[in-house]
């Protein structure tokens, strides 16, 4: 058997995600509270705006 193995580099996905929330809490004007919650929901928060703004 192979010795088969995925690697994740960390030091290009972190920033990555870190980008994308902090991004996220800024175009959303987002307050500290919810900017926290972002941490764990963002997806939720950028899919509930892009929603409001097509009118769905």
């Amino acid at each position: 058997m192979g010795n088969n193995s995925i690697k994740c580099n960390a030091s290009v996905s972190a920033p990555l995600w870190t980008i994308g929330w902090l991004f996220t809490i800024g175009w959303l004007e987002l307050t500290f509270w919810k900017g926290v919650l972002a941490i764990l929901v963002w997806p939720y928060y950028i899919g509930a705006a892009l929603a409001a703004r097509a009118g769905v």
